[in-house]
């Protein structure tokens, strides 16, 4: 599997530290995991920062001073950002690059997810099964760092990332583009291998305590579920993710 853009090599987390370095990280096309403000900030560039952070889907979070110095001593400037070990694609670009190579799309949507290992597991079952991207939300999703990573055996770096505002809108653009979504709800009536998965799909995965959050739930074309012998409570999120993206592929490859 190819991935949109070349990734480069994966480096330790790096700070980016001050307010013009940020700008210039985030214009030369560098990924920003997020950006730490400290609270009240203000003044020159905090304006064009917000900017950039909004059209780039990068999360702010306000804080004490105390925590940016327990970063780093040197002159800050009230910003510190982190920068992303993983290159984060436009969903849009993916799915036109998708189409435009004829593949049929399967993607993997990630609601509430907070434990890199999980994440790191789906990524690896993702890439095996023909998956194009996994989609996560820019807040309330395990930090892609370097656990994740190795969790993902590599995957991370063969599969396209592409990080959104807002689930939802990110539905709504599935569909506009004639992608199915499904969400994995384990009381629902409908099994997965009725599903037909030879149409392009993006199946929502859920946080294990939680589920998938019931509007995200409401928008999608269906809920499925993975049928089980016994009355177990559930299965782990990444194994689920497996099993759903396997029975895709198998289905797929009786084309």
């Amino acid at each position: 599997m190819d991935r949109f853009h070349h990734k480069p090599a994966v480096k330790k987390s790096t700070l980016i530290i001050g307010r013009q370095p940020l700008i210039e990280a985030i214009n030369a096309g560098r990924g920003i995991d997020k950006i730490l403000f400290q609270q009240q900030v203000s003044g020159e560039n905090i304006g064009e920062i917000r900017r950039l952070a909004k059209q780039h889907n990068i999360p702010i979070q306000q804080v004490p001073v105390e925590k940016l110095h327990s970063f780093t001593r040197a002159n800050h400037q009230g910003v510190i950002a982190f920068a992303a070990l993983v290159q984060y694609i436009d969903l849009q670009q993916v799915i036109d690059h998708v189409v435009g190579k004829g593949e049929i799309a399967l993607f993997v949507m990630l609601d509430g997810i907070t434990d890199v290992r999980n994440i790191g597991a789906i990524a690896r079952s993702a890439v095996c099964c023909g998956a194009q991207a996994i989609i996560i939300p820019d807040k309330g999703v395990g930090a892609l760092n370097e656990e994740a990573l190795k969790s993902s055996a590599g995957a991370l770096e063969k599969i396209n990332v592409c990080r959104v505002n807002s689930l939802m809108k990110a539905v709504d653009q599935l569909h506009l583009n004639g992608i199915k979504v499904f969400a994995s709800e384990m009381t629902a009536a409908k099994n997965i291998f009725e599903v037909d998965w030879s149409e392009p799909a993006c199946i929502v995965m859920g946080s294990e305590d939680k589920g998938v959050f019931p509007p995200l739930m409401k928008i999608s074309d269906g809920n499925i579920k993975i049928p089980m012998i016994g009355d177990f409570e559930s299965l782990n999120v990444s194994v689920a993710a497996g099993i759903i993206l396997y029975e895709a592929m198998k289905q797929r490859l009786r084309l």
